[in-house]
């Protein structure tokens, strides 16, 4: 099943695109973001608590999403949580 496009940073221009889609197979939420730059990228490798240890698995990524997508980010939390009844 192709993902559900949900919605796009509404500033975003030529080169940027924030961008959140569910994936209704899978249950899952997938984002598109900007790279957080190194400073942020190390803190979040860092940060430890428990169930999760220090680093970033080489499958992970840390990603930037504007506030401004907050709701389209509810409403692909919405849908992920209907195609998990389903």
């Amino acid at each position: 099943m192709p993902l559900l496009f949900i919605g796009i940073d509404p500033n975003t221009g030529d080169d940027e695109s924030p961008t959140v889609w569910v994936d209704q197979e899978n249950k899952e939420l997938v984002f598109q973001g900007w790279k957080p730059g190194p400073e942020i990228e190390a803190e979040c490798a860092a940060f430890e608590v428990p169930g999760h240890g220090k680093g970033i698995p080489e499958t992970e990524a840390v990603v930037r999403v504007p506030a401004r997508m907050v709701p389209m980010i509810r409403e692909a939390c919405d849908a992920v949580e209907r195609a998990a009844v389903q």
